[in-house]
């Protein structure tokens, strides 16, 4: 009579693997959907309300499937504002795009609260979307909060202007930043380059690594290898 409970708990157990198995391969791809989708729509919130209401998507599923048509169209926003900012970049490389631009760029100069926060803008996006700088290229070991405790950071750039002026001379310094798990903020940290010991990972596993506290690390090629080799 007791034969039967070893079957049953291989049965349970194998159900539970395949569970977890399965639970592996549908959450990653159920939550990368469920992210992609909500920013869609919110740029289609944003956008959608500035096109004229003939324009609407909806109208022009009404005009040409008939009135009855009634059914969702997301997406447009987005590829509204893709065409849109593709024309506005376009327009901004010409002689009269250039020239306008460094007229509007002045008239924001002369407001003191705007000036501030469109200058900090401005420099953000061009480092990380004209790539004049390159930034966040290679990661790093630091000692942080304390000697003895090191913290994982990315090295940004050399210090410069006053910053680069009021560090200790005779130092290479770097400038390092550390995400705070789950990186909803963060520090920035000048510190000596000697200070530092640079790592072989990818900007993009050390911010998986930060906002899983640790517990995603990166995976070598030789040891991917290794396990699809195992199976």
């Amino acid at each position: 009579m007791s034969e039967p409970e070893p079957q049953r708990r291989s049965l349970l157990g194998a159900l539970r693997s395949s569970f977890l198995t399965g639970l592996v391969v549908v959450l990653p791809v159920g939550l990368t959907i469920y992210v992609v989708w909500g920013v869609i729509g919110y740029i289609d919130g944003w956008i959608l309300p500035l096109i004229p209401a003939p324009w609407q998507p909806e109208a022009v599923m009404h005009r040409i499937f008939g009135p009855e048509a009634n059914f969702p169209v997301r997406g447009v926003g987005v590829l509204v504002f893709l065409v849109f900012t593709a024309i506005i970049g376009w327009l901004a490389r010409g002689l009269l795009g250039r020239t306008f631009v460094r007229q509007a760029e002045n008239i924001v100069d002369r407001v003191p609260l705007v000036r501030s926060v469109y200058s900090g803008l401005k420099q953000i996006t061009e480092t990380f979307f004209a790539k004049k700088e390159k930034s966040f290229e290679r990661t790093c070991l630091v000692e942080f909060p304390k000697p003895g405790s090191w913290a994982v950071g990315m090295v940004s750039s050399q210090p410069k202007g006053e910053i680069a002026a009021n560090l200790p001379k005779g130092e290479t310094m770097v400038a390092v930043f550390i995400g705070l798990t789950p990186l909803t903020s963060g520090l920035l940290v000048f510190v000596p380059e000697r200070e530092v010991i640079y790592l072989d990972m990818k900007t993009d596993d050390a911010v998986k690594l930060v906002v899983s506290a640790g517990l995603v690390y990166p995976v070598q090629k030789d040891q991917m290898v290794a396990a699809l080799a195992a199976r």
